[in-house]
């Protein structure tokens, strides 16, 4: 064989980089030794994995098609080696959660994870929904939880758990005392939503985009929390996912309005390359989020006790 691990290495970091010298200091290896493996990978092959374009470095088809074979190999002697070092082949896990994904759900699971396969390295990426999947096309990510259902070639995606998100107010608001709206009623509101590219935002525009009802929003923000001081203050009414909210609602602080003209369900969803080798510390964390949904109509009756 005329390759080396090492040489598959230095092609996926400059590939997923686009750039020698940051996959050269990932790698901790000089710039020209990095340069010199990549041109030995080619010549030992008489091919081209990128285009050059002066100083850049464009990854071409036959590259595109090497990279997720190249990570899969790469993953595969890792959970190899991590056996023979005598950690059962629990390496490291890059996991990247959306928003309410990751602040209510992902943290607890993942710390509960760690204390069952102490050996293992996680990683936890929050972004919106549009930045982890572009993660997951990039191979950056080892597995993505997202809101919504993402359909993609090159992404396999599986179903988890069912979620609901509810139109809220602060329990000074008017809407406060009858405890429901109707389409009309929020027409007339200012709403406190999430930004472009979130799932919530999305799933959102879509519950009205089924009645024509234009919505006046007064301010876009990129986390839930600071949707929820908003609206408590008394900016406008909100609407976020029934998981992020039920403390909030326990204590009063925020009032939940029943909308019954709106369809605010959603899926929340595992995502994955569809070339990605699921290594031991990959299935076991799916089989652990699986294990606590199970039997689970909707993601804020999850018993998050059961993490602690």
């Amino acid at each position: 064989m005329r390759l080396t691990l090492r040489q598959l290495q230095v092609f996926t970091c400059i590939a997923q980089h686009q750039s020698v010298s940051q996959a050269a200091d990932q790698l901790a290896m000089s710039q020209s030794a990095a340069s010199t493996s990549l041109k030995e990978l080619e010549r030992s092959y008489d091919c081209l994995l990128f285009d050059r374009a002066g100083k850049r470095l464009i990854i071409n088809a036959l590259g595109l098609e090497l990279l997720p074979r190249a990570l899969a190999l790469l993953e595969q002697a890792q959970a190899l080696e991590s056996l023979l070092t005598d950690n059962h082949g629990f390496g490291s896990l890059s996991v990247g959660a959306t928003m309410t994904i990751g602040n209510y759900l992902a943290t607890l699971l993942i710390g509960h994870f760690m204390q069952l396969y102490p050996s293992c390295k996680v990683r936890l990426h929050v972004h919106n929904t549009a930045q982890i999947v572009q993660q997951i096309a990039n191979y950056q990510l080892d597995l993505g939880l997202i809101e919504g259902y993402y359909q993609d070639n090159d992404i396999v995606a599986e179903p988890w758990v069912a979620d609901e998100l509810v139109v809220f107010c602060a329990p000074q608001h008017p809407l406060a005392q009858q405890g429901r709206a109707s389409l009309a009623e929020l027409a007339n509101e200012a709403w406190i939503v999430r930004e472009q590219g979130s799932g919530t935002r999305l799933a959102f525009e879509r519950a009205f985009q089924h009645h024509q009802r234009p919505v006046h929003i007064r301010l876009e923000l990129e986390h839930t929390e600071g949707i929820k001081r908003a609206v408590e203050s008394g900016l406008g009414i909100g609407c976020i996912s029934r998981l992020a909210l039920r403390d909030a609602f326990r204590r009063g602080t925020l009032v939940a309005l029943e909308t019954p003209e709106l369809n605010l369900t959603r899926q929340f969803t595992f995502i994955w390359h569809k070339h990605k080798f699921h290594s031991d510390a990959m299935s076991e964390f799916l089989n652990l989020c699986r294990t606590l949904t199970k039997n689970i109509q909707r993601s804020d009756q999850v018993d998050l006790a059961t993490l602690l």
